[in-house]
């Protein structure tokens, strides 16, 4: 099983045309949304081409693979524009590993959910990262629209060999193997 994983898109239609072209590319069984799909927030700048009806017009085209949690940008009309369900954490098998997926605004890996789990996956802090720390394994898909602090556009590809952070282009910038 291959899963995507990508968070803060904030409303750009421009980089949600690029998740329909890492979805040609990597062909994924599962698709995760790790929050802040449409609402860019008051702390950030309006995503390149702002246009949150033509995210949700994308990822709804996904429906039958997505899984997404909410956001702290995500409110109750972002639900009413979306056909897929938003979650406020999932615990998802990848691959035989218990992914605890969550958006990062109350768990993260300096705090931790009471649930059992072998990978973290969250977002919210708009950089990329693959860390293991006492045999657990933190990921974060950084943002594919709006990364922060120099790191760049990014999403997170989960295999049966690793886990990779890859730059919106598929360059591996990181990995983690089984």
């Amino acid at each position: 099983m291959k899963a995507l994983i990508v968070s803060d898109i904030h409303g750009s239609s421009y980089y949600a045309d690029k998740i329909k072209e890492i979805i040609m590319k990597e062909n994924p069984d599962m698709f995760i949304v790790l929050g802040d799909l449409y609402y860019h927030g008051p702390r950030n700048e309006l995503s390149e081409e702002y246009n949150p009806m033509k995210v949700s017009n994308i990822l709804n085209s996904y429906k039958n693979i997505i899984y997404v949690v909410k956001g702290n940008c995500d409110s109750e009309v972002d639900e009413m524009i979306s056909e897929f369900t938003f979650y406020d954490n999932l615990v998802l098998d990848i691959n035989g590993k218990k992914t605890f997926c969550t958006h990062g605004h109350k768990f993260n890996k300096d705090n931790l959910p009471k649930q059992e789990f072998d990978i973290m996956a969250y977002g919210h802090f708009h950089m990329g990262f693959i860390k293991n720390e006492n045999n657990k394994v933190f990921i974060n898909p950084g943002s594919i629209s709006l990364p922060k602090n120099g790191s760049k556009n990014s999403y997170i590809i989960i295999d049966e060999l690793g886990i990779y952070l890859n730059d919106e282009n598929g360059n591996i910038m990181e990995r983690f193997l089984f």
